[in-house]
């Protein structure tokens, strides 16, 4: 049998067949059997199929064959796409487009990939040179619509990918507006690895007389992945997944949490205990998720962190682990985690942990997969200490306990904390404050200046304070000092005050007057 036998019985095109065999592909999954063919056929199609089963050859390879099998259409500079493919994120989109350059690699087609993080020049100098195969998200595209840059009127092929995650971040009123673009006279693909009723209700708008193709029950899990549960307090969830990642059989992982500086304080705290890490979410630009990425395939980087926004489309062979540090806040969401791991036939393993807040969402993504996730016990031996890195980065709590600052002359604190010396804690400037100050008492030893306590000095106008050599004070420092100056200092006193170390009581009492208006003020001190 030849090596891809399987897929020559479809009738794909040669020059495809060619690019698929370099690959090394030899069969096609049952999304792509059952797809191909009607593909081919130019019928409207409603797939339903789990991420990881071959959705994307199931659609990029029978618009290759219809494109190279049928017209090539004006080959100039600037003719206008014929296929348009829509997916929800910048990675999938890439993703996409990468499929289309590997298996059209034979063909003279061409094919360009717009989504926004980026500039807009080099994909409208793309479209300006001319594609057959246009693949975008939906607010770039919309974007350079309105600019002029991207015309619809030609496109036989319009393809929907992972529609419910579109549904998910609110793109169906675009993908209306769009589809009110593309002639009505096209074939129309679309893809969904859920069915709820408002990706029904889209179908019915887009789809005409769909051959429906369902590889796998809706909402159901990969079998090939080993699934477990760890019951373990918030506070404690990256001190298990850094006992975890003990294990040198966790080789390649993805780490999924619910926010996006949660994403950065966990790879942060992997990084402090040695562990080669990177994140990825929406707040990242785009060439960083790309780098990111990159080094995390070529296995340069052991562990990627991200949030859901890579749940969907990141197709990356040789994922072993997908850690839910967080509980996906949608069920259905738990489902795309764990299929990166066991891609393409391997299999995998998923591990989840839920705090005492979780169980909600737990109960909701064992009613959605209709199982129950095996639970494994909190390891005995789980260390909940932390590296010196991280104790520095959360403020050098271990170094310096109750200090609040540094020791050197002229130390200053950022936004309003100063770097103090007396042992008074400052909850908010101590802690950058005292780091500063910490940077500047060295600075001063290593000119040859012993570094020395400074003396909360009564303050008077901003002006004198400056001119006395005092660093600029925010409001509440302001206050405090004013609270250590009336501890030695008489406010009622004209122009005087008392010796350091006075008492209130006798005729220093009767004379402090009643608190009232003004009381609070800033108390001004004798130079």
């Amino acid at each position: 049998m030849p090596a891809t036998a399987g897929f020559s019985q479809l009738g794909l095109h040669p020059m495809i067949l060619k690019a698929v065999e370099a690959e090394g592909y030899t069969t096609p999954t049952p999304i792509q059997a059952q797809t191909i063919p009607i593909g081919m056929t130019g019928r409207d199609l409603l797939g339903i199929a789990q991420t990881g089963t071959g959705k994307t050859a199931a659609f990029a390879l029978p618009i290759l064959h219809r494109m190279k099998s049928g017209e090539q259409g004006d080959l100039r500079t600037g003719r206008r796409p014929r296929a348009l493919i829509l997916a929800p994120t910048r990675e999938l989109a890439a993703q996409i487009g990468e499929s289309f350059a590997t298996y059209g690699k034979h063909l003279a087609l061409r094919h360009a990939v717009i989504f926004g993080g980026v500039g807009q020049n080099p994909q409208v100098n793309a479209l300006k040179a001319g594609v057959d195969v246009l693949v975008a998200t939906p607010g770039r595209l919309i974007d350079l619509m309105d600019q002029g840059f991207v015309h619809l009127d030609r496109v036989s092929i319009f393809v929907l990918d992972e529609a419910d995650r579109m549904l998910d971040m609110g793109f169906i009123k675009p993908i209306q507006r769009i589809a009110a673009k593309v002639p009505k006279d096209r074939q129309t693909m679309l893809f969904s690895a859920t069915m709820p009723s408002e990706i029904q209700h889209l179908a019915n708008q887009l789809l005409r007389d769909p051959a429906k193709v369902a590889v796998t029950p809706v909402a159901t899990t990969v079998e090939k992945i080993t699934q477990s549960l760890i019951h373990v307090p918030k506070a404690h969830k990256v001190a298990l997944l850094v006992h975890l990642l003990k294990d040198p059989g966790m080789e390649r992982v993805v780490a999924f949490t619910k926010m996006k500086h949660g994403a950065d304080r966990v790879m942060k705290r992997l990084r402090a205990h040695g562990i080669k890490s990177e994140a990825i979410h929406g707040n990242k630009g785009q060439n960083q998720r790309i780098r990111a990425l990159e080094a995390f395939r070529e296995g340069r980087v052991r562990v990627l962190v991200a949030t859901d926004i890579a749940a969907r489309g990141l197709d990356i062979d040789g994922i072993t682990h997908v850690v839910n540090v967080d509980l996906p806040m949608e069920a259905e969401a738990y489902v795309h985690r764990i299929g990166r791991t066991a891609r393409a036939g391997a299999s995998g393993a998923a591990i989840s942990f839920c705090d005492g807040e979780e169980r909600g969402l737990l109960r909701d993504i064992e009613k959605l997969t209709r199982q129950q996730i095996p639970v494994q016990p909190l390891p005995t031996d789980l260390s909940l200490a932390e590296p010196p890195a991280t104790a520095a980065v959360q403020g050098e709590s271990a170094q310096q306990p109750a200090t609040g600052g540094g020791e050197g002359r002229g130390g200053r604190g950022k936004r309003g904390g100063r770097g103090r010396s007396r042992g008074e804690s400052s909850a908010r400037g101590g802690e950058r404050g005292g780091q500063a100050g910490k940077r500047g008492g060295q600075r001063s030893e290593k000119q040859g200046e012993p570094a020395r306590e400074r003396r909360p000095e009564p303050r008077g106008d901003r002006s004198s304070a400056r001119s006395h050599g005092a660093p600029h004070a925010s409001p509440k420092g302001h206050q405090r000092d004013a609270a250590a100056f009336e501890s030695g200092h008489r406010p009622g006193a004209q122009g005087s005050a008392a010796p350091h170390g006075a008492t209130n009581g006798g005729a220093n009492e009767t004379a402090r007057p009643a608190p009232g208006r003004g009381w609070n003020r800033p108390l001004r001190g004798r130079r």
